[in-house]
């Protein structure tokens, strides 16, 4: 009995063993992660060890056995990454790129699908079997392509930017794409054929599916805001972080839920729910609750890929199996080419774009799945192309290297493609700004001085009042806490110009500081001090400058009682500057870190009109 009990949780076991063993052996190879998850798979499913688990009955302890519940697993996965892309789909981000993604990218997944339809409709498949394959195969692997991109250091190329439009565009077009095949099922079901009439009628069938989205919709602007303040400042409290995360999965998985109750995918639902939250304040913070957890759950999706895997299809019939793959690879990467050298990209980035981007992605096994299911293409022909589309997701990153080894063959006399580019350089973090830790009084003015010289910036802060005061007055805030890499990393920082931080209480700024300096050695980094020693620790953190609140306030009031005995302004002011020279001369010697004197800094100048924060006035 004990036995059969802890039977049940074999298929966990595996599964954890494979996301701690052959995942970072993988890493350590420098592969990426979802091809380990799905040679994992492939290893621990039917057509791996699963043949030799009857011979041998230890080794039905290393197989996945219970498929159909790797498959309920698979499905929250793919609800989670959709409920990341809809965190990224904020109007900012499609503001910026919105050339590429609405533009080459569209055209791309249009011309995609347009090619491989007809393509299908060769072999035989009707109109509307040939639209749901041409539309899963289209599509490329956001999950694969990023992380290879991000390997070999190329996000912020001219590459990175252009796949990640096209990618972007791709996850904007799934969800009509995900209505695009109910509708067609429908149409399959009724057994009518695809004509205007029987169309608009099909579409119809979808009104209650419509409303049940418009219900979702209202109720996520009237409910999820003042939910997570709610929890927010519960946290601010210190009443413990699982209640972020605890409400973050909540939202993903009622929406999901929901989504399904009115008849549309788990999947729509968590998109719709993330483009929500991505307009709130409080984004960052849930990005980085949900991401270990959308992780895991996308392992389960890739491993339940790798286990459907049939080698004895393959096998069976390698040739047309393969020349799926390799056909849809050359197709895709042929269309991909052209369109992206009539949008005017380099051959350069137009064959690296086009290599990267021919295999299938994700989003082909859930789209066909449901084609099938519900009757729209052949399934014999779908498993196939179910199959090709696996085949080429494990070519990604041997793609990558070739289109990096063609082109630097083409072009070795060029310099880093990252260079010299348009300010929006790194794609996936807000770009070029400053950020300020602490939006408080402090940090306020610190903001308002930005935005009066055109300097843009993304202010984050742990208190609720502080965040929805700055959000209100117009402001970029979020909420969270920045002492943690992953909040900061959320923030942009690997694309920050600068980071300041005025928060009030001085072992959070060391936090913060010890942070930022760790994932960013060449940062300005300008932070507020309590007092001269808290600034002589804070230069031995590695600050760029400190600003300490008794030192600022002292020379403040000399400055003004100097003004106002009628000392002339100019002799003031460098007197001013001369004494604040010494003392952070002073405040670097003091921490000991051998750094020599610093230049007077530029923009500390002119008297500010308003005195500073003191220690009795506690500011975030």
């Amino acid at each position: 009995m004990g036995e059969a009990h802890g039977g049940e949780y074999r298929d966990l076991v595996v599964f954890l063993a494979a996301a701690g063993v052959v995942v970072p052996l993988f890493n350590r190879l420098r592969i990426s992660p979802v091809l380990g998850f799905l040679a994992a798979g492939v290893l621990l499913g039917p057509d791996g060890l699963g043949r030799f688990a009857q011979s041998g009955g230890w080794l039905s302890w290393l197989t996945i056995g219970d498929q159909a519940q790797i498959r309920q697993l698979s499905e929250l996965g793919v609800a989670f990454l959709l409920f990341m892309i809809g965190l990224e789909l904020s109007w900012e981000r499609l503001k910026a790129l919105r050339r590429l993604v609405f533009g080459l990218g569209m055209l791309q997944v249009a011309v995609c699908t347009l090619a491989i339809a007809v393509v299908f409709m060769a072999l035989g498949q009707p109109l509307a079997g040939a639209a749901v394959l041409g539309m899963g195969l289209a599509l490329s692997s956001t999950a694969v392509v990023m992380p290879v991109l991000a390997a070999q250091g190329r996000i912020n190329s001219e590459t990175g930017r252009t796949t990640f439009a096209v990618l972007l565009a791709q996850d904007v077009a799934v969800a009509p794409i995900l209505i695009t095949v109910t509708v067609l099922a429908t149409l399959a079901q009724s057994g009518t054929s695809v004509e205007p009439a029987e169309l608009g009628r099909a579409l119809f069938t979808l009104l209650p599916a419509a409303g049940g989205l418009f219900v979702m919709v209202l109720l996520g602007r009237l409910v999820l805001r003042p939910m997570f303040r709610s929890v927010a400042r519960a946290q601010h409290r210190g009443e413990g972080r699982e209640l972020f995360v605890a409400a973050s999965l909540l939202v993903v998985v009622a929406a999901g839920v929901g989504a399904q109750a009115v008849g549309l995918s788990m999947s729509l639902g968590a998109l719709v729910a993330g483009v929500l939250l991505a307009e709130t304040e409080f984004r960052r913070e849930v990005e980085v609750a949900i991401d270990p957890f959308k992780g895991l759950l996308l392992g389960v999706f890739f491993i339940g890929v790798g286990i459907s895997l049939d080698l004895d299809a393959v096998a069976a019939d390698p040739v047309t199996v393969l020349g799926l793959a390799g056909g849809l690879i050359l197709l895709k990467a042929l269309v991909i080419f052209v369109l992206a050298r009539a949008w005017g990209l380099t051959a350069r980035s137009a064959i690296e774009n086009a290599l990267i981007l021919g295999p299938a992605g994700e989003f082909a096994f859930v789209i066909l799945s449901t084609g099938m299911v519900e009757g729209l293409a052949t399934p014999e022909l779908t498993r196939k192309a179910m199959l090709a589309a696996t085949l080429s997701m494990f070519t990604v990153p041997l793609l990558a290297v070739l289109a990096r080894t063609l082109t630097d063959r083409a072009a070795p006399a060029a310099g880093p493609e990252g260079e010299g580019l348009s300010p929006d350089r790194a794609v996936l973090a807000p770009d070029g700004a400053v950020l300020i830790i602490g939006f408080g009084r402090v940090g306020r003015l610190v903001g308002e001085l930005l935005a009066e010289h055109d300097q843009r910036f993304i202010a984050l802060d742990a208190d609720p009042a502080s965040v929805r005061s700055g959000r209100a007055a117009g402001y970029e805030v979020y909420y969270g806490d920045a002492a943690r890499p992953e909040m900061l990393n959320a923030c942009g920082l690997d694309a920050a110009r600068a980071l300041i931080v005025t928060m009030d209480s001085p072992t959070k700024v060391d936090e913060v500081v010890k942070t930022a300096r760790a994932l960013r050695p060449d940062l300005i980094l300008i932070a507020r001090a309590r007092d001269d020693r808290h600034a002589a620790r804070l230069y031995a953190l590695g600050v760029t400058d400190a600003v300490p609140e008794t030192t600022e306030a002292s020379l403040q009031l000399a400055e003004n009682t100097l003004v106002d005995l009628g000392v002339p302004m100019g002799l003031v002011l460098a007197s001013i500057h001369e004494r604040r020279d010494g003392f952070r001369k002073t405040f670097q010697t003091a921490a000991g870190d051998g750094r020599g004197a610093r230049p007077p800094r530029a923009f500390r100048t002119a008297r500010s009109g308003a005195s500073p924060e003191t220690p009795d006035t506690p500011t975030t």
